[in-house]
């Protein structure tokens, strides 16, 4: 029978932790014991125990309990899940039940009967396996449960509609897909879809912002960690991986992985296993992976900002969504669907959008693609008083001006004005400056060096 269960008895009686922990080694995986209590958060740390045994009282002659109802406080606040069983006396029956009351689990009398305690303690190990299992499909529930606010993909160009046809013809298949087009497009759009239409519908969906997550918890947030593997980690914590089980996970600006993370993603998908930080212990991990950047990956990849071999295990199947000025058949219908939805929100009575608005729309580049469209038509609801939206009610930024002043045309120059003015405008946000370049973030951290800026 496998051992189960890491057991730590925190007792000042020294021949009560040498009886407990001689009774107990043959039937728990680990044991580890102390008699100050003290270090109960060190060994919570270091030693990750599933079960504490601890004593009710630890100064000479004290009976009141309240030193063990304090460190119970203290456990239970480092970690609200940990089974605590309380070690005491046949006369501290009655204080033994106020601790069950204040978040005990159960009690061990003093002496104490065999067979009773090795149950007690293997139905405290079960108690604590079981927490750790709601605690992950409450994780899992959560990611179903975000991702049903996701709307529907509106629009009838030949550009969507080819890409629908893909979609259709990827319905059946787990192969691993990159999505490749400009900010606000709708790529996670376009991701949600490709999960509603595969075999692994109704399991997890995972979305991860990659731009969005300093670079530095990347590692712990794709592969999870063990309690005290880094400072400020209480909890072990299971990474999107895990938590994606069985289901897809979405890496959104897949671009934004470094050199250092984009082995070990190839290493994760090659091996089909992960290793949380702070522990040695593999965790297999079966998932679809859906990848997107606004980046020109393919361009990073001859730059060497980005691994080829990475490239070809994610993938499979390109989908390139088409920028909002390239599917101008869509932009009315677009503008009518966004009208709906804010003169609800707001509850304004506006009817229509007069044609020369849609004249403006039609003629307008769009850079920010869908998602600026949406805005535009968000703003002018809130700001009109009238029962139609007229090409006055939105105010579009004016193309870049086509004259030619005498300039400076030495593009080493050009690209530091450019990345200064990046950095201006981002306030030194590196990701957000990146954004504006239209490059990698790494392939700016280069630059800024290469320029010395």
């Amino acid at each position: 029978m496998q051992k189960q269960g890491k057991i730590l008895i925190v007792d000042d009686n020294e021949d009560i932790l040498f009886a407990l922990n001689l009774l107990l080694q043959p039937f728990v995986e680990k044991v580890k014991v102390t008699s100050k209590p003290e270090r109960i958060e060190h060994f919570m740390q270091t030693f990750e125990p599933d079960v504490i045994l601890l004593d009710m009282n630890f100064n000479k002659d004290a009976d009141s309990g309240l030193e063990g109802f304090n460190w119970l406080k203290k456990i239970k606040k480092a970690d609200p899940d940990m089974v605590v069983i309380f070690i005491t006396a046949y006369a501290d029956m009655e204080k033994a039940v106020q601790a069950i009351k204040a978040g005990a689990t159960d009690f061990i009398p003093k002496p104490w009967e065999r067979e009773k305690l090795l149950a007690t303690i293997s139905s405290a190990v079960e108690l604590r396996n079981s927490r750790k299992e709601v605690t992950n499909l409450k994780q899992k529930v959560a990611a179903l449960e975000s991702n049903r606010a996701y709307p529907e993909i509106i629009g009838e160009s030949e550009a969507i509609q080819s890409l629908f046809e893909t979609v259709e013809k990827l319905k059946d298949t787990d192969a691993n897909i990159l999505i490749l087009g400009e900010n606000g497009t709708g790529k996670d759009l376009f991701a949600n879809l490709l999960y509603q239409t595969s075999p692994r519908t109704g399991k997890p969906f995972v979305h991860i912002d990659l731009g969005s997550i300093p670079e530095q918890l990347f590692e712990s947030e794709l592969f999870g960690h063990e309690k005290g593997a880094f400072t400020d980690a209480r909890n072990e914590k299971p990474g999107r991986f895990e938590i994606a089980a069985g289901g897809t996970l979405f890496l959104d600006e897949i671009g934004n992985l470094s050199p250092a993370m984009q082995a070990k993603l190839l290493s994760a998908i090659e091996k089909q296993q992960i290793i949380r930080l702070g522990s040695t212990k593999p965790v297999s991990i079966n998932v679809r992976l859906i990848c997107a950047t606004n980046a020109d990956i393919h361009k990073m990849v001859a730059t060497g900002d980005f691994r080829q071999d990475l490239l070809y295990r994610i993938n499979t199947v390109e989908l390139h969504i088409p920028p909002l000025r390239e599917r101008k058949g869509d932009i009315e219908l677009l503008a009518d669907f966004f009208l709906d939805r804010y003169k609800k929100k707001y509850k304004k009575d506006i009817r229509n959008i007069s044609s020369s608005a849609i004249k403006k729309l039609n003629e307008y580049s769009w850079p920010g693609n869908v998602r600026e469209l949406q805005h535009a038509i968000e703003r002018a609801v809130i700001l009109s008083s009238g029962f139609t939206l007229t090409s006055d009610d939105f105010i579009l930024k004016p193309p870049p001006s086509r004259k030619l002043k005498e300039a400076n045309l030495n593009l080493e120059q050009l690209e530091m004005k450019a990345i200064e003015n990046a950095l201006i405008k981002a306030e030194g946000n590196m990701n957000h400056a990146a954004e504006l370049l239209g490059i990698s973030r790494f392939t700016l951290y280069r630059k800024i060096e290469k320029y010395g800026l």
